[in-house]
């Protein structure tokens, strides 16, 4: 697809129109983040990929691009997370319920989902991006059978930025989650695991056919990868989140091209074995 090709990057109309949702619910989950559930105004269906972006906007401030983080499995109602760092995502994150904001999407391609079906799924998820693979995680719960086992590695820098904390008492104990978590520094309450989130590879064993979604800090992904590599995984069955590159969605502005690739356009979920091509994208 060619960055003029927008019939599949937003299948639902036109791309540069705002579109209303209610707020539903918000709960602040960190200190600079904020965890809302929307519905579409119109009272509309919520259809997306796990995986795709929206670009979330308040008249007078901006907007700004956001992976959804919830599953298209939920159709009334959609989740996303605002990390407070600037002028748009501070404006948003005073909003309330019954407030009104506006968005545009979905946007880009989303997780491979033929793909991952009827395989082993491993994600690894740094930081605040357990929101986007989030959606892929739901999904996967929500049609369990039509997955292999299903890994997920989870890392923060401190307990104090772990996200989700009722999906994680969830995960934990179900039997067909494998779910391991650690963070850089544990404080006094702190009990698992204490070190990078590659050390997580120690706790499993994965097969060479297993199929690894990687979403966090760009310095993880090459020491991710290279876990990865020790196991036989090849790169083509590694997929990357690159939506920390994400501006227009649109393939307009040029904030995200990489080369002859888009991030909106192309991805924001790639191979590995198209980006290892690609020095400047990692």
């Amino acid at each position: 697809m060619t960055a003029t090709d927008y019939s599949q990057v937003a299948p639902q109309g036109n791309i540069f129109l705002p579109k209303e949702c209610k707020i539903v619910n918000v709960k602040q989950v960190t200190e600079l983040e904020r965890h809302f559930t929307l519905k579409h105004a119109d009272g509309s269906k919520v259809k997306f990929e796990p995986g795709q972006i929206m670009e979330v906007s308040l008249f007078g401030f901006g907007e700004i691009p956001i992976g959804y983080a919830s599953s298209p499995t939920r159709e009334n109602t959609f989740d996303i997370v605002i990390r407070t760092v600037g002028r748009v995502s501070g404006a948003v994150n005073k909003l309330n319920e019954g407030d009104s904001l506006f968005i545009r999407g979905p946007l880009g391609h989303g997780f491979p989902l033929e793909d991952l079906r009827k395989k082993d799924v491993l994600i690894v998820a740094g930081g605040i991006g357990l929101c986007p693979t989030r959606s892929l995680i739901q999904y996967i719960t929500d049609k369990r059978s039509e997955f292999k086992r299903f890994i997920l590695f989870y890392g923060t820098k401190d307990p104090s930025q772990q996200m989700f904390l009722d999906d994680i008492a969830k995960w934990k104990k179900a039997n067909d989650v494998e779910y391991h978590e650690t963070v850089d520094r544990g404080d006094s309450n702190w009990k698992g695991n204490v070190g990078v989130i590659t050390e997580l590879f120690k706790k499993t064993e994965l097969s060479a056919d297993t199929r690894v979604v990687i979403c966090g800090p760009p310095i993880m992904f090459r020491f991710v990868v290279a876990e990865c590599e020790k196991v036989g995984i090849k790169y083509e069955n590694i997929y990357l989140d690159l939506e920390r590159r994400m501006k227009c969605g649109v393939g307009k502005c040029g904030h995200c091209q990489i080369n002859d690739k888009y991030a909106c356009i192309d991805g924001p979920v790639f191979r590995y074995s198209d980006l290892k091509k690609l020095e400047e994208a990692l």
